[in-house]
């Protein structure tokens, strides 16, 4: 199957090197809280709205248990969570009062506690809240880094690195505590000391690839302290490493736009607050590897109750809220971005993306509109509003965009992949397929092996019955790079239906379903597979459930048909072998030059000559059937044509090659 189009949205964000995007967003249906009359009525309709991520209606039910029964500790832990994941974190204090000494919630009320006493600068006080009875190692290390902030917050610098040097824990633990000591000896004065810590922790490769948020953090830290020392080569030098390790961070691009023309780049961490909002970021975007959405927000908006304008916080929380599939609080967010921030013009790009998922095209359309006219040299812009045009089948207006991209790259590179291959997504939608595949081999050019395109165009080829070698090669590429991307897993089974290998579809669509359960286009391809190899029952029960899911009108009544008749015999296939029922006494006319790359077709010299009799063509270098059938015959869709005059073509893997002769029907 072909990449789904919504994954646009991924992909721009990855632009700008955030890995929090995994969905789109979709408005959630608020309702006002009915009146409820019971404990266990209000309680069972706060756990329905907190199962719906409605934390507004689920906080209103919990409040009206507690008025039923004051002192339920479980009550009181659901709502403080719940008001802290919402960001209401003054109406949560009380709660974690309440909380403080029950040792199954004191990792959340008693670090409540201490973000509270952070904020009012008695670091001491904070002290005293983070001492927990019951510590995991995530535990141990959040309230570690924060006590060590804290003495420095006192004053003793000095400790708060001796009791980070003394923290135990996993070896994950080491990046977190170089990359905050160094931060500490920063803030301490300790220049000398901070320096030696920053070197050490960006020296640290081996745990940047197990927390790459986290070290590109420090990346920036680090050049940040070396501008403000004066050394504005090594400081350059750091950022390179950054670009290397992780290519086209907004956040590192401004702070080497600020280097190099010698403004004031103040610390990324400037007091104990920031440090511990910084812990909070850094834990929370090590974590957040899909299914941990709601822990991760937690930390989130702990951190964001200490640094309520952090650019990155907000991107983060709004990335959360999209994978909550929360598009207007996604776009609260983003709007929350500062003006100044280099992550806000990705925070206008998603707020524009969000507003078309929340069904808002026109207004999507218009906002984005504005953001490329401010920019067009921005290649983002254009991939955002194409996307929305996409996202409205309207691949006419998309290809438009894309056309008007491509006209500004004066030298692409391969971080412009992705403009080609959306252009080609868009020619290929409108059925142009001579426009579409050069832009996918452009793609491929930028970026060899990019595991989508390899995907889109091999799985194109093969559903058109053109280049079945090569295009069989590029999907199994793409599942060896992707082997968990049930959407490339399906192309590959489909590729082994198309050319008639049952045995072989079965296997990867069953393994695609797996991946990919809830798709009824994957169900529905296995159902047809199924029936090939004699499995009927099983395959009504996948068209059955592909039904169910309600696809598209097309797909439905296909599905519908099949599920009535089943699927019709496969024709049989003449071999290359058979001979013509007609001796063929054409001979080929001379090559068509290049630019021209047509044949003059002769016409038999016997009467009558009403009938049709196909003319030999030799295969030229880079030709497929449909660029055969477009620049001979005048239509690629005719392609269909030549494969019936050649039937050893038909389900063969062999592709076509220069010199090969074909029989071409008549113009």
């Amino acid at each position: 199957m072909r990449q789904r189009r919504a994954i646009w949205l991924m992909g721009l964000a990855a632009l700008a090197g955030f890995t929090a995007l995994t969905q789109p967003g979709y408005a959630k249906q608020i309702t006002e809280p009915v009146e409820i009359s019971s404990f266990s009525g209000a309680y069972l309709a706060a756990r329905t709205a907190e199962a719906d991520d409605d934390l507004d209606s689920a906080i209103a039910y919990y409040k009206r248990a507690l008025a039923f029964d004051p002192e339920d500790a479980a009550l009181q832990q659901s709502l403080m969570l719940a008001l802290i994941a919402q960001g209401r974190f003054d109406e949560s204090l009380p709660y974690a009062q309440m909380l403080k000494t029950v040792p199954d919630v004191e990792r959340f009320s008693r670090l409540a506690l201490a973000v509270d006493t952070f904020r009012k600068k008695d670091y001491e006080g904070a002290e005293k809240w983070l001492k927990l009875a019951l510590e995991s190692d995530l535990d141990r290390l959040i309230t570690g880094v924060m006590t060590a902030w804290a003495q420095q917050g006192e004053g003793r610098g000095n400790d708060g690195l001796q009791f980070l040097d003394k923290l135990e824990g996993p070896e994950w633990y080491e990046l977190f505590k170089t990359y905050h000591s160094a931060m500490i000896a920063e803030t301490a004065g300790l220049k000398d000391k901070a320096g030696e810590i920053y070197r050490a922790t960006i020296d640290n490769l081996g745990a940047g690839s197990a927390a790459p948020e986290t070290w590109m953090r420090a990346a920036e830290a680090y050049a940040g302290f070396l501008a403000r020392s004066g050394k504005k080569t090594e400081a350059l030098a750091i950022l390179d490493r950054a670009d290397e390790f992780a290519p086209g961070k907004l956040p590192i691009a401004s702070l080497r736009d600020k280097i190099t023309k010698g403004e004031k780049v103040p610390p990324l961490v400037a007091n104990p607050q920031d440090g511990a909002a910084e812990v909070l970021l850094n834990l929370s975007t090590a974590l957040n590897r899909g299914g941990g959405e709601p822990f991760v927000r937690l930390y989130l908006q702990y951190a964001l109750a200490l640094k309520p304008e952090s650019d990155e916080l907000l991107v983060q929380l709004a990335a959360i809220a999209e994978q909550q599939q929360n598009g207007e609080e996604a776009i609260e967010l983003y709007r929350r971005v500062p003006a100044a921030s280099p992550l806000k013009r990705l925070s206008e790009l998603q707020l524009g993306l969000n507003l078309a998922d929340l069904k808002r095209h026109d207004e999507a359309i218009k906002h984005l509109k504005a953001l490329v006219d401010a920019n067009p040299d921005d290649m983002r812009g254009y991939l955002a509003l194409g996307g929305v045009y996409a996202a409205t089948d309207n691949y006419r207006a998309a290809a438009d965009i894309y056309d008007k991209a491509v006209g500004v790259l004066k030298t692409p590179t391969n971080a412009n992949w992705n403009v080609f291959y959306q252009r080609g997504i868009a020619y290929e939608r409108l059925k142009e397929w001579p426009k579409a595949e050069p832009n996918f081999r452009e793609a491929l050019k930028l970026f060899p092996n990019q595991p989508q395109v390899l995907n889109y165009l091999g799985y194109s080829w093969v559903d058109m019955d053109m280049n079945l070698e090569e295009g069989l090669g590029m999907i199994k590429q793409a599942a060896d790079l992707r082997p968990s991307d049930g959407y490339i897993i399906d192309s590959l089974g489909w590729a082994y239906y198309r050319l008639g290998k049952f045995d072989d579809a079965v296997r990867e669509l069953e393994r695609a379903v797996s991946l990919k359960p809830d798709d009824a286009v994957l169900n529905d391809h296995l159902g047809d597979a199924y029936w090939r190899v004699g499995r009927k029952l099983e395959a009504t029960f996948q068209w059955s459930h592909a039904r169910d899911m309600k696809p598209e009108p097309k797909i439905l009544a296909d599905v519908e048909q099949k599920l009535a008749k089943g699927l019709p015999e496969l024709p049989e296939k003449p071999t290359a072998l058979e001979a013509p029922a007609k001796p063929i006494s054409v001979q080929p006319a001379a090559p068509a030059p290049d630019s021209q790359k047509k044949s003059e077709l002769e016409t038999p010299a016997v009467e009558p000559a009403a009938e049709v009799i196909p003319a030999a063509y030799k295969v030229q270098r880079g030709q497929s059937l449909w660029s055969i059938a477009n620049d001979v015959l005048g239509n690629g869709d005719r392609y269909r044509e030549i494969l019936d005059l050649n039937p050893q073509l038909r389900g063969d893997p062999a592709r076509l090659a220069p010199g090969q002769e074909l029989q071409l029907p008549g113009k």
